[in-house]
């Protein structure tokens, strides 16, 4: 009798064990529970949240597509925590229209870097040459031998910035070391390089694997002028931005380590304080632009928020992320004024008009 009770008890705190096992296993495989929506991957569907749901003032709705229509868009998109809150098209571009993301790609070439250094493909601290070879520029050998990955993430190479966009070697000519000197310049593209050479397959197949199908991004990287430029569906840019405001995550998959990404938001050199890896960050005290050496006092966006961090690129193409108001902000087109590289005027403008939607 008393095997048979010791028996039954241990065959009832097996099914418990087994039970509690089961479950915490299920636990693990559910979403975390977070606010912030991910729109399913090849898929068009995507939640959305209305004006009058977020107590926003709707009557400064047209105003704001009136701006964005007459300063040249093509599309524009707000994100409230990664719901559609505002999707908009101008002058014949669709929601599966492709449009370039000039110099906002750059954050994809950074993402990319960080990815392939948690795979332990590269080390940003290490030389640029140590993975396309030396001769990549036509500076001297040893100060050539300066120039690390962590230099290109964060534009101090040392390299002319005055020669143009070509980034053969004999175009890469030594200004200063690196380090020494912020400038603005397309010699990023060689981290791309550098990720091609150490995955051994081409820098598209990786960069499609590793993120654009893991986050259900669309899109092509052509080459113009020596360099790749990325184009995509206003969407796929969203799904980016997304991916950047959630610190690097995509649902339970964390694609970007937060270190890395912690890294990129953030002051990356004594140099521009609203610079980290290829991100654009608002609410510092002071801040330099692209082809110039000029120190500038003040933010970068005064009407942004202050933690905001951004894609800005060529005419206008643009990425905003505003954690404290749990937006992404996604404006394509041509230049909203005069051709520009990255910041314009009308980054304060629109900035202006958005908060008299949202406030």
């Amino acid at each position: 009798m008393k095997r048979l009770r010791l028996l039954s008890i241990f065959i009832l705190l097996f099914a418990v064990l087994s039970c509690t096992s089961e479950n915490d296993a299920q636990e693990e495989q559910e979403p975390e529970n977070d606010s912030t929506y991910f729109p399913p991957l090849n898929s068009d569907i995507w939640e959305t949240k209305s004006i009058s749901d977020l107590n926003w003032n709707e009557s400064q709705l047209q105003p704001l597509l009136d701006y964005l229509e007459e300063k040249n868009s093509k599309s524009f998109m707000i994100l409230h925590e990664g719901k559609i809150v505002v999707e908009h098209y101008f002058d014949g571009h669709t929601n599966t229209s492709p449009w370039y993301w000039a110099s906002a790609g750059k954050t994809l070439t950074t993402a990319i870097t960080g990815i392939a250094e948690e795979e332990g493909l590269i080390n940003i601290d290490a030389k640029v040459s140590d993975y396309i070879g030396v001769g990549w520029t036509s500076s001297p050998l040893d100060k050539e031998n300066l120039i690390y990955c962590r230099n290109l993430l964060t534009m101090t190479s040392g390299l002319d910035d005055g020669l143009g966009d070509d980034i053969s070697s004999s175009n890469l000519q030594y200004l200063a070391d690196a380090g020494d000197r912020w400038a603005y310049h397309n010699v990023h593209i060689k981290l791309q390089d550098a990720v091609a050479a150490a995955s051994n397959q081409s820098w598209s197949n990786y960069f499609n694997s590793k993120l654009k199908d893991r986050i259900g991004m669309t899109g092509v990287w052509i080459q113009n002028d020596n360099f790749n430029v990325y184009w995509s569906t206003t969407r796929s840019m969203a799904r980016f931005g997304l991916l950047n405001y959630a610190n690097g995550k995509w649902l339970n998959e964390q694609i970007i380590t937060e270190a890395f990404f912690d890294e990129s938001i953030n002051t990356s050199q004594n140099l521009n304080a609203a610079y980290g890896f290829m991100w654009w960050l608002n609410g510092k005290s002071t801040f330099r632009l692209p082809q110039s050496q000029l120190q500038f006092n003040g933010s970068l966006i005064p009407n942004a928020p202050s933690d905001l961090y951004a894609a800005l690129g060529k005419n206008d193409q643009k990425i905003y992320i505003a954690p404290s108001e749990k937006l992404v902000v996604i404006r394509m087109g041509n230049a909203a004024d005069n051709e520009t590289f990255a910041l314009s005027n009308f980054d304060n403008q629109l900035w202006l008009r958005i908060n008299a939607l949202i406030n």
